[in-house]
């Protein structure tokens, strides 16, 4: 089997993480199962030698470890030090400048108290890395953050969007 096609068999085994993530509305369970869809992908982007883009879903997988246990803002500015320092350390263009912003966001997210926050941000983030997914040719890890971005989406309507609109038809 191919570097190419073991990374992009782990990113699906990653996509199934990632959707049933946002399908939680515990911020612990979404970070945990970003935790272990973190390790799967940073493994991908190492067989693909996208090293700043595995650097930084090595220091993710850790951020959400560390996040179902703290939302302390100086953990959150430790982590996105970290991200600025192994994206400057591994520098390969526009993709590591990219994947570095995504970053970013995803890690004000996992530090969010309120998993609405978190929800947002992380779609964000999640936009940032699709388009350096597109860039660097990975169809699969395509898919996942699309995929990613759609189930956030749903569980945000399930736990948001559809209880507002049920409580404003009680009032009318």
């Amino acid at each position: 089997m191919s570097a190419f096609t073991l990374s992009q068999l782990l990113v699906a085994i990653a996509i199934v993480f990632d959707l049933i993530s946002f399908q939680f509305k515990s911020r612990e369970r979404i970070v945990a199962c970003l935790f272990v869809s973190g390790i799967l992908i940073s493994i991908h982007f190492c067989l693909l030698a996208q090293w700043t883009a595995a650097g930084l879903m090595g220091i993710a997988s850790v951020r959400y470890l560390t996040s179902i246990f703290t939302t302390s803002k100086k953990a959150m500015w430790g982590f996105s030090g970290a991200a600025v320092l192994m994206s400057g350390l591994t520098y390969s263009g526009l993709v590591s400048v990219i994947s570095c912003i995504g970053t970013l966001f995803q890690t004000r997210a996992a530090f969010c108290q309120a998993d609405k926050n978190l929800r947002l941000l992380m779609i964000v983030g999640t936009s940032f890395w699709l388009c350096h997914n597109i860039l660097i040719g990975s169809p699969v890890a395509v898919l996942m953050e699309l995929l990613f971005i759609g189930s956030n989406l749903v569980g945000y309507y399930r736990h948001y969007f559809r209880g507002q609109l049920h409580s404003s038809k009680r009032k009318a």
